[in-house]
């Protein structure tokens, strides 16, 4: 977002300039390239993506590279992270049985959280997530993962039998129900999966953009000042409430992650 703002602000497109309100539109979430090698080019949501990497290893190394009885410091923080991961997500889906799959999912939430966060950070201002390819990818690896664990517990035909095959239906409704169920289980759980993350992450750095753009668009000493600050309370409280909605995503999509975990253990009906 800063550098549309920038680039806005450099151009003298202003209320004042006679020029026309400059409106997001998609190009804004594809900047150029940081620098390219060949045919590979390195651009600002793969440095984000790196930049979490770091952050999330770097953190929680830092917490339990030499762990003490008595939690303190950058220790305790870490700790209260992967209690949140345990009680509030992975408990609740998996039961203390799936105490094996914490480091993971530990793992996806604070990564995908602090994508999300980017898009709130000074000069950041962009959340990897709002690129589909991104959270795609994290679905594609999701989807392998339960789709791999179920055939191997239940074997393959098993588990799509019991994907297919809806728990007490009646024999003369499956030829309707189990393609239903099928295509929903298999094809679009994970699509639904990734275009929550995608668009709710999207539609929120648009209306972060169209309000910090409107700020700088009618800042002036006339009456536009009245509409300039406006926008920027606006802009404000939809940074708050973005905060709260980039938590939730990533809380969602782990919650949705352990439950399809734990449905690929289920046995038969």
């Amino acid at each position: 977002m800063n550098h549309v703002v920038a680039a806005e602000a450099a151009s003298g497109c202003h209320v004042l300039h006679g020029c026309g309100y400059p409106s997001p539109t998609i190009q804004d979430f594809y900047t150029r390239p940081l620098f390219t090698i060949g045919h590979f080019q390195f651009d600002k949501p793969m440095l984000l993506v790196l930049l979490t990497t770091i952050i999330v290893v770097g953190f929680f190394w830092a917490a339990f590279r030499k762990p003490k009885l008595v939690p303190r410091g950058v220790q305790n923080i870490g700790e209260l992270g992967i209690l949140f991961v345990r009680d509030q997500i992975l408990r609740p889906q998996l039961g203390k049985k799936g105490d094996n799959w914490l480091p993971f999912l530990t793992a996806l939430f604070f990564f995908i959280w602090i994508n999300n966060i980017f898009g709130v950070i000074p000069v950041l201002y962009f959340p990897a997530t709002s690129r589909f390819e991104y959270p795609a990818i994290l679905t594609a690896m999701v989807w392998v993962l339960y789709m791999g664990i179920g055939m191997w517990k239940q074997g393959p035909l098993r588990y799509l039998k019991n994907m297919s095959v809806p728990a007490g239906a009646p024999w003369w409704i499956l030829p309707l129900l189990a393609p239903i169920d099928f295509l929903s289980n298999v094809f679009i759980r994970p699509f639904t999966l990734s275009v929550r993350l995608w668009a709710n992450m999207l539609a929120g750095h648009v209306l972060l953009l169209v309000f910090s753009l409107a700020t700088w668009y009618l800042l002036t000493w006339s009456y536009e000042l009245v509409f300039s600050a406006a926008s920027f309370a606006v802009l404000i409280a939809l940074t708050g409430l973005e905060l709260l909605i980039q938590l939730l995503q990533a809380f969602i999509f782990t919650v949705l992650t352990a439950f399809y975990i734990s449905g690929a253990y289920e046995t038969a009906h």
